[in-house]
């Protein structure tokens, strides 16, 4: 426990002091979030307020997970930390990728849809082979409440994480409107892994334990720049990243439709969209909600960003006790 508490403490540390000087370099150079016409008018007062600041807990992360496998006798690329880790990162990097396209263009349009699909592709089947090759988890689907495991082929689960990876980033992603939202919600989250992992080791079942608690530590520090009203945005750089490290927890147990629950919010977020986008053109112009994301229907509703944040995070710990007892 003492090794975890490390990861947290040390994340924490680290992305609480490169918070500052991080913020000040993007805003140096100019690296400042386009904020869409077309969305609340009130969200124009946030224009160029810095992005990528996703760079504040991914650095941290990774000084933590890497002192903390020091400190516990070497480090090791093979282990379930550091594979989560990377898929995280290379989504990350997919992200920073498009933000940089979106600061050079000077318009909130990056990588097209094709290409941000090809390398998020890319990266879910790297990914599962790895995890598989290594032996840390076998084409199988976990089915949380029911609590059963159902044996598919290969090439069927890989389809399948594919899809569910590629899911899971885009979803979190959407849930990254708004000041401190994606961020709060992905905190808890990160609790619910917690608590799965330790009954999992306990098991001993090999778990990204480290890279949780690192994630968290990171995450909590980040939230103090990142909260109403934010000093810096974590961009695509941050919130994809978010995404692929949820969808590497997940698949790291085999447990890929646990988030559907834990991760309500972001199905919430994902399904409000599709939902308005269908809406709209079935009915040739007439919508569910007043905006989408949903976070955004709230705040067209009169409710304050803090609210917001503070309801969705009850509702995703709500959804984390429920899914606990269900796995």
């Amino acid at each position: 426990m003492g090794n975890l508490i490390l990861s947290f403490a040390i994340s924490f540390i680290v992305a609480y002091l490169i918070g500052k000087p991080v913020i000040k370099k993007l805003q140096q150079m100019k690296f400042g979030q386009k904020i869409l016409e077309d969305g609340p008018t009130w969200h124009m007062s946030k224009q160029y307020t810095p992005t990528m600041g996703g760079w504040i807990f991914i650095i941290a992360i990774f000084v933590a997970i890497t002192v903390a496998m020091l400190f516990d006798g070497g480090f090791d690329f093979y282990s379930a930390d550091f594979i989560v880790a990377v898929l995280a990162l290379v989504f990350g990097i997919i992200g920073a990728i498009d933000d940089m396209a979106k600061i050079r263009r000077k318009q909130n349009e990056g990588l097209t849809a094709i290409q941000k699909l090809l390398l998020q592709i890319g990266a879910s089947a790297i990914f599962i082979t790895v995890l598989r090759n290594l032996g840390y988890i076998e084409p199988e689907i976990f089915l949380p409440f029911f609590k059963i495991s159902i044996a598919v082929s290969w090439p069927l689960f890989l389809c399948f994480a594919i899809f569910a990876i590629v899911a899971i980033v885009n979803a979190v992603n959407l849930t990254d409107g708004i000041d401190g939202l994606a961020t709060s919600v992905t905190m808890v989250v990160c609790l619910f892994f917690i608590a799965v992992y330790t009954v999992s080791a306990k098991a001993g079942v090999v778990v990204p334990l480290r890279f949780v608690f690192a994630l968290l530590g990171g995450l909590l520090a980040f939230y103090l720049y990142n909260k109403f009203p934010a000093r810096v945005f974590m961009g695509d750089t941050g919130s994809l990243f978010l995404g692929g490290a949820v969808a590497g927890m997940a698949f790291a147990i085999n447990a890929p439709f646990a988030v559907v629950t834990v991760g309500i919010i972001y199905v919430m977020e994902t399904a409000s969209v599709v939902l308005q986008v269908g809406y709209f053109k079935l009915t040739g112009g007439k919508r569910i909600f007043k905006m989408t994301p949903i976070h955004h229907h709230f705040e067209m509703c009169g409710w304050s960003e803090k609210k917001i944040g503070l309801i969705f995070s009850i509702i995703t710990l709500i959804a984390s006790i429920i899914t606990y007892f269900g796995m």
